[in-house]
């Protein structure tokens, strides 16, 4: 019953067993349910059974639930009834444990993920930064003036120092790159700013995620890969933003592959209502190309959330296999929501699917996949297979252990700051301080120089003004008597040398 190689067993009624095709796991799913309902399990059983499979898995863990997976189950009594009421352990069923890798953005309970601010590129950050069309054009300029000029972009710091020398040197780049407003330079750091302030930057830097560490296997099971999102749920933009980049990630780096007999990654995407808030359009056609495409390089999307309705139409159409739990409908808003829902399955003459949705208790589920031969099943309502895993969190004691017995443990532990847009683009401003102190220096030295010769000049021009007005004060009798002071100086100097000349001579000759 558990050879999961043609099937994964993954819910059962009092009439059948309902199974997933592992060659059909790739064509995306859907799990839905009101708050309460059952969603959380019915995410681990899966993930359970894409393991068993050989297939790795990752999920968002919003509460630290999942983190049960990783301990051997049975923890409940509830789920030990089910399992005895149904025969479960007759059928394969035994409680296990499953290879586990965990992950976290702050690097608290699991290993580091990081990217690189060019990898994750201008159209999601714009998304991040919640930027309008004419924000978003700059940082995409930004981002071209970083790649003509072989400037790195790797973090935070990097991107505020790109946007902080163009704003200052606009002008130079306008005739090429076009008109830089610093109304838009400035809205996109303060962007960064509360994003930073949310932990996001904890987010950019190296060594960034090598996408295939989430494609890996232990002893012939998929390794869960989980991520601790219960602190990156404070802020859902971050939350979301990053799994964007997993997805486009993963598109861009894995090769295709065509059709598998079973995924290589099936990738849950946990409170998907969140994604398509307020999306705008480019980046909703962005996420529709990659749901198209990307399992043809066999990776299996799973968007869980309350109602269908949060799924765009274009998106909805492409998830074959579906997990319903239980809807309430007290409004008429409720009541339009659970007719919707309904409308998304293959009716099954045996009951109402819309009265069924109302009904269902917790753990009980509409459960339809697709076929052989990509047609989905009729709908059944049946019960959720129980986790073999624990249900509930583990101990931090024991996620460390967990965490430290990984083959990545000391991968990314490590931040690496290399030289980047920052360091450079500091330098150069370094260099040009330098060059505009030494330059001021030079005019302050040529300035003084120019003063002290003015200063000169103007003693020089004062000199001789004072001069001609001491001659036009003594007039022509001031000239004689400047003459005769002259004359009389000359007289006495001849007379001062003839009398010392004799003096000199008489002693020679004996006279005095």
């Amino acid at each position: 019953m558990y050879d999961n190689s043609r099937r994964a067993f993954i819910a059962i009624n009092d009439e059948k067993e309902v199974c997933l095709i592992p060659k059909m796991a790739n064509r995306h799913g859907l799990i839905t349910g009101a708050t309460g309902t059952g969603k959380t399990v019915t995410l681990q059983t899966l993930s359970e059974s894409f393991s068993d499979m050989g297939v790795p898995v990752f999920a968002a863990d919003m509460k630290g639930d999942l983190s049960g997976v990783a301990k051997i189950g049975g923890n409940k009594e509830s789920v030990n009834k089910r399992v005895d009421g149904y025969n479960l352990k007759d059928k394969g069923f035994e409680y296990k444990a499953f290879p586990v890798r965990f992950w976290d953005v702050f690097g608290e309970q699991g290993h580091p993920v990081r990217t690189t601010v060019s990898s994750m590129g201008p159209l999601l950050l714009e998304r991040l930064l919640n930027l309008n069309e004419t924000q978003g054009a700059i940082l995409t300029m930004a981002f071209k003036i970083a790649d003509d000029n072989d400037l790195l972009l790797i973090d935070l710091k990097d991107l505020q120092k790109m946007l902080q020398f163009i704003g200052d040197n606009r002008k130079d780049f306008t005739t090429k790159y076009g008109n830089i407003s610093p109304v838009s330079i400035g809205a996109i750091q303060r962007g960064l700013m509360r994003i930073e302030s949310e932990g996001a930057d904890r987010f950019f830097g190296e060594p960034n995620l090598e996408i295939t560490d989430f494609i890996q296997t232990e002893e012939g099971k998929g390794v869960i890969n989980i991520l601790a999102a219960d602190k990156l749920m404070n802020s859902p933009r971050v939350y979301t933003t990053f799994l964007l980049w997993l997805l486009d990630d993963l598109y861009e780096t894995l090769p295709e592959v065509g059709d598998l007999d079973k995924p290589k990654l099936v990738f849950f995407f946990d409170e998907a209502h969140l994604l398509f808030n307020d999306m705008p359009r480019s980046l909703l056609e962005k996420v529709e190309q990659i749901v198209r495409l990307i399992r043809s390089k066999g990776v299996g999307i799973y968007f869980c959330t309350q109602n269908p309705a949060d799924i765009p139409e274009s998106i909805l159409g492409q998830l074959g296999n579906r997990v319903q739990h239980a809807l309430r409908a007290y409004t008429p808003n409720d009541q339009k929501a659970v007719r919707v829902a309904a409308n998304t399955f293959r009716a099954n003459p045996k009951f109402n699917t819309e009265d069924a949705i109302t009904q269902l208790n917790t753990g009980e589920a509409l459960v339809s996949f697709l076929d052989e031969k990509g047609a989905p099943q009729m709908v059944e309502r049946a019960n959720i297979l129980p986790p073999q895993g624990q249900i509930g969190p583990i101990t931090l004691g024991e996620r460390d252990q967990a965490l430290r017995s990984s083959l990545l443990y000391g991968v990314y532990e490590d931040l690496i700051d290399r030289e980047s847009a920052y360091e450079i683009l500091s330098h150069k401003e370094n260099l040009l301080e330098e060059e505009r102190r030494l330059a001021a220096e030079e005019r302050e030295r040529v300035r003084l120089q120019k003063e002290a010769e003015k200063a000169a000049r103007e003693e020089d021009r004062n000199r001789r003004a004072a001069a001609r007005k001491k001659k036009e004060e003594q007039g022509i009798f001031g000239d004689l008597l400047d003459q005769v002071g002259r004359s009389a100086k000359r007289q006495i100097g001849n007379e001062l040398g003839r009398t010392i000349t004799r003096g000199i001579f008489g002693g020679l000759f004996g006279k005095r």
